[in-house]
């Protein structure tokens, strides 16, 4: 068996034929990752003297976009919790921060009161293999944060042992990633915005947002946290998307 042979298996697993229907990009890879393998593996036993799969790479999945709801959705989510309440207070702070830092929601449930320097409008948020990054707080997210840091969160700490914790429970604990995730989902319902909106959607929006506002991609960068500009960079399609949306509508030549 030759190269062009195992080239030519991958590609009749992506066309497909009258009897076997075309593969998605991910199914054709598993196909493939399992053929290089045999191959390998006959080739370590002797059975062949070349190993025809080796230069033979699986098929890239489709790049998918990440989901960004529009800034009117994500006034209206940030909006929907009971600020009359402590916990809502609370939950509206949490969404506040969540959009105007893009931290992924495990780093702002491990927040720290002393993580937030709050005259400075900063926070240390902690990623991902314990890197650190400092990120600018704007003026929302600050008076949210200020709001519960004063008027609701004390009588949480109370209920507890003294937790150092940011976001706390109604029992004084650190706020779980799940009852993050059920906070966003209530708020979601509540401002009528319809799909599967998740803490990393205001991730995403904080990035696409900030994008469209004509930031430059390293800085975005930066905020995210990512390791390579690479990541980043899938937001620029997200942009390059909405560009070609207003394009269409908009130009009087763009339609037939």
């Amino acid at each position: 068996m030759a190269e062009a042979d195992v080239a030519g298996f991958l590609a009749a697993l992506r066309t497909g034929d009258e009897d076997h229907p075309a593969l998605s990009a991910s199914s054709a890879g598993r196909a493939v990752v399992a053929v290089r393998g045999l191959h390998r593996f006959a080739l370590r036993e002797g059975w062949t003297t070349v190993d025809a799969a080796r230069e033979v790479r699986p098929p890239a999945p489709a790049r998918r976009l990440p989901k960004a709801i529009s800034v009117a959705q994500v006034e209206a989510l940030l909006a929907a919790p009971d600020a009359d309440t402590p916990l809502g207070l609370r939950d509206r702070s949490l969404l506040e921060l969540l959009y105007g830092t893009g931290a992924r929601i495990s780093e702002a449930i491990g927040l720290d009161v002393d993580d937030l320097d709050r005259a400075a409008g900063l926070v240390r948020l902690d990623g991902k293999g314990g890197k650190q990054r400092v990120v600018p707080v704007g003026s929302y997210a600050g008076r949210a944060v200020e709001d519960y840091l004063v008027r609701a969160r004390p009588g949480l700490v109370a209920a507890g042992r003294g937790s150092a914790a940011l976001f706390l429970n109604a029992r004084g604990g650190r706020l779980s990633r799940q009852s993050a995730w059920t906070v966003l989902r209530a708020a979601a319902v509540r401002a009528g915005i319809p799909g599967d909106v998740s803490p990393h959607t205001l991730r995403h929006c904080f990035a696409t947002h900030l994008l469209d506002g004509g930031a430059d991609v390293r800085v975005v960068q930066e905020l995210l946290g990512h390791a390579s500009v690479t990541t980043t960079q899938v937001y620029t399609l997200v942009t390059v998307e909405r560009l070609r949306e207003v394009y269409a509508t908009a130009h009087p030549r763009a339609r037939s």
